[in-house]
């Protein structure tokens, strides 16, 4: 799969470059998830995160965001099956994978580890869910999923 874009999407040909397939925003990974049967959002956060920030509901696309932590909270250590998961849930090594954490850097590392895993199609959302800290040092506003007014739901 080939993407360009305006937001630093990176064609096929240079993912090798970069380790994954590029980088997405908010918008072009929900236009993709709703537009191709195929596409998955695998949301790479810790359970806290999803229970007390949200996550992306993606019930208009009649899917659910496979959830599977990058990093395991309270330490941090990388998910050892993390890639097993992953696999299991997305089987298809050709179909577009879109990485989602906090900001985008767990998200990136994920990429990069599908990516090596043997995927082809693997995307950063590189806003993350909540983005960066507003000028209040609050997230969620400034940039992300839920600032851009993308559905998502709170447990």
């Amino acid at each position: 799969m080939s993407q360009s874009s305006g937001s630093g999407a990176t064609t096929a040909g240079q993912a090798s470059s970069v380790g994954y397939a590029g980088d997405v925003d908010v918008t072009e990974a929900w236009e993709g998830v709703k537009n191709n049967p195929g596409a998955v959002l695998v949301d790479v956060r810790t359970n806290a995160e999803w229970n007390f920030v949200g996550i992306p509901d993606l019930s208009e696309a009649g899917k659910e965001p496979v959830l599977v932590e990058w990093q395991m909270f309270p330490t941090m250590d990388v998910n050892a099956s993390f890639v097993d998961a992953v696999v299991a849930a997305a089987p298809d090594k050709e179909q577009p994978i879109y990485f989602l954490c906090r900001s985008g850097a767990r998200s990136k590392s994920a990429a990069m580890a599908l990516t090596q895993a043997g995927y082809s199609a693997c995307f950063n959302i590189s806003e993350g869910f909540e983005g960066p800290h507003d000028q209040n040092r609050h997230r969620g506003s400034a940039a992300g999923w839920k600032a851009s007014g993308l559905p998502w739901v709170q447990g």
